[in-house]
């Protein structure tokens, strides 16, 4: 079977906002827990993967930001039997196909860029296609606080482990997410499952069904390459960086972000995020030390410019740091290691959306101080609410260094272990709510 992709860009005035529900405590928004036990894939006859109906009627439609400041939107879609490209203007209501085969989708535009604009993110991780996955979605779909765009720490289909990388894994995975992003931006990042590099079997081009699938503008940020870029939503700048490209000195992921970063006018988005798939920050056994050399080089330049917090994936567990640093190596004792730094960001892994993979149990021992938080199957939960939801997870009132400075009041849903909703609120609404 062949699968070809059409992709489709629409111009739009970001005029719309989003009136989200404002939910400032942190705890439980359902009483389900993820179990231990490792998941399975639903099988390919499951309805979340049903083709739509009609021969070579477009499918895994899904949208994502367009250009660097929110006025535009890619669409891009999947036809079995003949491939197709276009291009034009169309309004918020969109339809893909011909004929008996179209398909009308919508979404809302975002708000325009600035420093006092509320808005509401998901966070998702590690998705995969099982049970649990479908469970996350769900979750998603259902929260209360009603997401506008979801950002998506890496790992998306897992078709990687199947036999020859089976790319139907990959197709019924873009169906099976449909549902949510044909009518919000999703806005991706590579994890090491987007690798897909496999020469034994003639695939020696590495992300190959990631890059032809899932589009993203980062040409809009000078970037040369669709594995780090930038966009601005409402008041947060994003910046998005690969773990699974050369990041070394003078390559070219090294030297974008070395231009990138004094560009954020925080003054017009107060919020820096950043987001990757390894975790810098990882005290569980899994993947223990991976993101060390990518620390290494760019950690210097989070403080510098005083990234918030910093979201990545992979461990498939929850944790958050404290606020620190570990960019001060003394060379005359060899001592290196974390300090507090309230000019650092905060480091969240989500790294479970419900893969068939399974959680992330076995913890080095004893916690270390960098370490917040962590833990298994609801834990996120208990965090947020003990904490004063996110209030010193992310923000904290004596980083408010402009009267606009917008703090993150934010709550998960327990759906599996790692769901999160992040809400950039002004500070009219974190008061009339009780947030501060």
């Amino acid at each position: 079977m062949r699968a070809s992709g059409a992709t489709l860009v629409l111009a739009v005035v970001a005029a719309a906002v989003l009136n989200a529900a404002v939910l400032c405590s942190g705890g439980f928004t359902s009483s389900f827990v993820r179990k231990v036990e490792k998941t399975v894939d639903m099988p390919l006859d499951s309805d979340v993967f049903e083709v739509p109906p009609g021969y070579n009627a477009p499918q895994q439609v899904h949208i994502t930001q367009g250009d660097h400041i929110g006025k535009a939107v890619i669409v891009s879609w999947v036809t079995v039997d003949e491939p197709g490209s276009k291009l034009m203007t169309l309004n918020i209501y969109y339809e893909v196909g011909i004929g008996h085969t179209t398909r009308t989708f919508w979404f809302t535009t975002p708000p325009a860029v600035g420093p006092d604009v509320p808005y509401t993110f998901g966070l998702i991780g590690d998705l995969g296609q099982s049970y649990d996955s479908n469970r996350t979605l769900t979750h998603y779909e259902r929260n209360p606080a009603k997401g506008q765009t979801v950002l998506f720490v890496g790992d998306l289909s897992y078709a990687d482990n199947y036999p020859n990388h089976d790319n139907v894994r990959w197709d019924t995975w873009g169906r099976f997410v449909e549902r949510s992003v044909a009518y919000q931006p999703w806005i991706w990042t590579a994890g090491n499952h987007e690798i897909d590099f496999a020469p034994d079997i003639g695939e020696t081009k590495p992300f190959k069904p990631y890059t032809h699938r899932y589009r993203v503008p980062y040409k809009a940020s000078d970037s040369t390459a669709p594995f780090w870029y930038s966009v601005k939503r409402a008041s947060a700048y994003i910046i998005v960086l690969s773990s699974y490209s050369a990041y070394g000195k003078y390559t070219p992921q090294y030297k974008w972000l070395e231009d990138e970063l004094p560009k954020v006018n925080r003054s017009e988005t107060p919020w820096l995020i950043v987001l990757m798939h390894s975790p810098w920050y990882n005290s569980y056994n899994y993947h223990y030390m991976e993101g060390e050399t990518m620390r290494v080089m760019y950690e210097p330049w989070f403080v510098q410019y005083k990234v918030d917090v910093v979201f990545a994936g992979h461990v498939h567990a929850y944790e958050r740091s404290e606020r620190v640093s570990n960019i001060a190596y003394n060379i005359v004792n060899g001592i290196c290691s974390p300090v507090s730094d309230q000019s650092a960001p905060v480091y969240i892994t989500i790294g479970d959306g419900g893969n068939l993979e399974g959680l992330a149990t076995n913890m080095s021992e004893p916690q270390p101080k960098y370490s917040a938080f962590r833990g298994p199957a609801s834990a996120m939960q208990r965090s947020l609410s003990r904490t004063g939801p996110m209030l010193t997870t992310v923000g904290t009132v004596t980083r408010m260094d402009m009267p606009y400075k917008l703090i993150p009041c934010g709550f998960s849903t327990d759906s599996g272990i790692l769901l999160m909703i992040l809400q950039l609120l002004n500070l009219e609404q974190l008061q009339s709510n009780g947030c501060i």
